[in-house]
């Protein structure tokens, strides 16, 4: 059985600190070094309801995509959202890693998992990162399809692969335009239109589209979007993750046990649908 500083030398092996942004709060957040671990869980969100799943699987590291903790804090207090988290946490003897934007960049990286997800074929990156000789690594991923599909089949295979949430896919485009590349972006993607546009993609797919950069981008060039949800384009790669941390584990002939939450951490729950023939004043769409 490994002790827990091996699993993160293996992880960072994996998902190096350094290639993260500067900005960003990746690593360790909690965890003795000389700790054994035999149940590993990987999740998109350490929140609590992540840590009681944790705790009811007898796991002693949850490695988990965004930070805990962001922009830093002054308080570990349980009567805190955040605090609650690192009391359950250190109480039950479970560490918590960190691998986000270092695991964006990664070559294979959260936005390869969600290509695999939708059967598209990875091409290049979508900004690659200028640290990386081979041209691998970067934010996002510009793919092609096998065989060229409408934008209303794309999207109806993003609905059916993507784990559901409540918002489900938002399309913005003709839906029987023929879609033959696709940009993807796992998480956040509004910030990166230029590079879709310099791309010459058919369409993108991501999460978190504002309303004056989507209009922008879809008034001006015949690109399809596809909005998903923020949860649903990252949750493919703790499938990702995990079967490269059990690969590393057989390797090392640890008796290590990998498994992936199923706990949707989605902040939404429901969706009512529109009037098809009034807006939400009243007035005729």
């Amino acid at each position: 059985m490994p002790r827990l500083s091996e699993v993160i030398a293996a992880l960072e092996n994996l998902w190096p600190a350094e290639r993260a942004e500067s900005w960003d709060a990746v690593g360790t957040v909690v965890g003795d070094p000389g700790r054994p671990v035999a149940r590993v869980l990987f999740a998109v969100d350490p929140v609590q309801d992540v840590v009681d799943e944790a705790v009811k699987l007898g796991a002693d590291l949850i490695v988990a995509h965004h930070p805990l903790y962001l922009r830093g804090t002054t308080t570990v207090a349980a009567s805190t959202f955040k605090g609650r988290v690192v009391h359950a946490l250190i109480k039950n003897d479970i560490a918590l890693h960190v691998a986000h934007t270092n695991a964006d960049k990664a070559d294979p990286g959260v936005s390869d998992a969600l290509a695999g997800a939708l059967d598209l074929r990875v091409v290049r990156p979508l900004v690659p990162d200028p640290a990386d000789p081979s041209g691998r690594r970067g934010i996002g991923r510009v793919c092609e399809l096998d065989h060229p599909v409408s934008l209303r089949e794309f999207a109806a295979r993003a609905a059916e692969r993507l784990p559901a949430t409540a918002q489900g896919i938002r399309v913005a485009g003709d839906l029987d335009a023929e879609v033959r590349t696709v940009a993807v972006c796992g998480g956040s993607g509004d910030s990166l239109f230029d590079d879709v546009r310099a791309a010459g993609v058919d369409a993108y797919l991501t999460a978190d589209l504002r309303h004056h950069p989507a209009g922008e981008a879809v008034a001006h060039t015949p690109l399809a979007l596809l909005d998903a949800a923020h949860w649903a384009t990252e949750w493919p790669w703790c499938e990702l993750a995990a079967a490269q941390l059990d690969e590393i584990s057989d390797r090392h002939g640890w008796d290590l046990r990998v498994h992936v939450s199923r706990t949707v951490t989605d902040p939404w729950t429901a969706h009512a649908a529109s009037n098809p023939t009034t807006s939400s004043t009243g007035a005729p769409n």
